[in-house]
This record gives C-alpha cells, structure tokens and sequence, in this order.
C-alpha cells in the first residue's frame, strides 16, 4: 500500500448534516405588535336606531325654529335628519326625528329661537329623551276643517269681507268642510257660508259638554 493510498483511508467522514430545531406552533402565531404608550385607541362610534326628540323653542316662534333646523341641517354633513314636525297647537317644542341625537343637538345649537334638545329629568343620556311615537301621532293625522264645530256654537269670523264679525252657525257640510252661519248683528239675517277654518268657536250650543250657554 502507498502512502498516498494509506492517507485516504485515514480521512474522517463528513459530518451529518444536523436538522434544524423544531419550533412549536404555539411560537409561530404572529402577535400583534403592542400599542406605543400614549396612543389613542380606535374609536368606534355607537349605533343609533332612528327615533324622536323634540326641541325647546321661543313660544310663537315653533315655525321659524323649525325652518332654521332644515336650513341648517341642509348645510351640514352627516346629520341624518329625516323630518321636522311643529304642530300648530304645540306650544314651545318642535318635534324632530333623526339617528344621531349627539349630532342633533350639536345641529339645533345655534338656531334662532332654539333653546335645545329636550332632556329627561335627571339624565344626561340622550336615549332617555327620546319621544314615543304614540304621543305624537296624533299631530299626523289631518282633522277636518271643521272639527269641533256644532250648529248653534256663536262664531267669530276670522277671515274674508266679513272679517270681525259674530254669527251663529246654521249648517255643517263635513264633506265640503264648509259652514254656514247667520250673522247677529246684520240687519238683514243672510246666510253666508264660509270655510271651517275661517271661524273661530266663542260660544258653544247650551248643553254641548264643556260649552257655554249661546248668547
């Protein structure tokens, strides 16, 4: 044997190749990174259901507040008003149905004639002074022009030529929502006939529940 021959089988074998170390699966799932101190969290604004408020106003005024709130909210962005109710026989409250009542307050803020959203006593939740339909849907639907109004009741003419004038209701024709009146200082007894909403009840027939004895 050669020397050549006997280094070659003195040579070491090669080392095995080692395998790479086993990392569990609990120390594979990607962490989220830790918020940095002083950071906001992500704000998440709350869900509103549609609903009612009503709004505070200047007595006499319910109109003018209504028509700055649609002027206003025609103007911004993001209001999510739907409607505006001021009924005529509501003293002093506008009625307004929208999502947001954060963003409606921040809305009538500023209006004329507005004194704010109405809030239930003693909380300051917004949801707490939201309005039942029910006590409103009344307003909503439309009374004949001549409601309330009897023959034999003494009138008041309010509007038209004879604008001033008393008279005592004759007939009620409820389809046409008319009325026909005699007026009671006329020298002559002439029937006229007006619209419903062109009077206004000062006497009651006697015996009417809640009126006065007719003059």
């Amino acid at each position: 044997m050669s020397e050549s021959e006997g280094k070659q089988e003195q040579a070491p074998a090669p080392a095995a190749a080692v395998p790479p170390p086993t990392i569990p699966k609990s120390l594979k799932r990607e962490q989220k990174p830790k918020a940095k101190a002083g950071a906001a969290p992500d704000t998440v604004e709350p869900e509103f259901q549609t609903a009612i408020f009503a709004v505070k106003t200047s007595i006499g005024h319910e109109k003018t507040v209504a028509d700055g709130i649609a002027a206003k909210a025609r103007r911004e962005k993001n209001v999510e008003l739907y409607s505006i109710l001021a009924p005529a026989p509501m003293r002093g409250l506008v009625f307004i149905e929208g999502r947001n009542p954060d963003r409606l307050t921040d809305l009538v803020k500023g209006v004329k004639r507005a004194r704010g959203m109405v809030r239930a006593r003693g909380s300051e939740d917004p949801k707490d002074s939201i309005i039942p339909l029910k006590e409103i849907e009344h307003f909503l639907e439309p009374k004949p022009l001549v409601s309330g109004i009897v023959e034999g009741n003494i009138v008041e003419i309010t509007q038209g030529p004879f604008k001033g004038e008393k008279a005592r209701v004759i007939t009620i024709d409820e389809s046409k929502e008319e009325i026909t009146v005699e007026l009671i200082e006329a020298m002559i007894s002439i029937p006229i006939t007006v619209r419903g909403d062109a009077v206004r009840v000062l006497e009651k027939e006697e015996g009417e529940e809640g009126g006065e004895s007719s003059a």
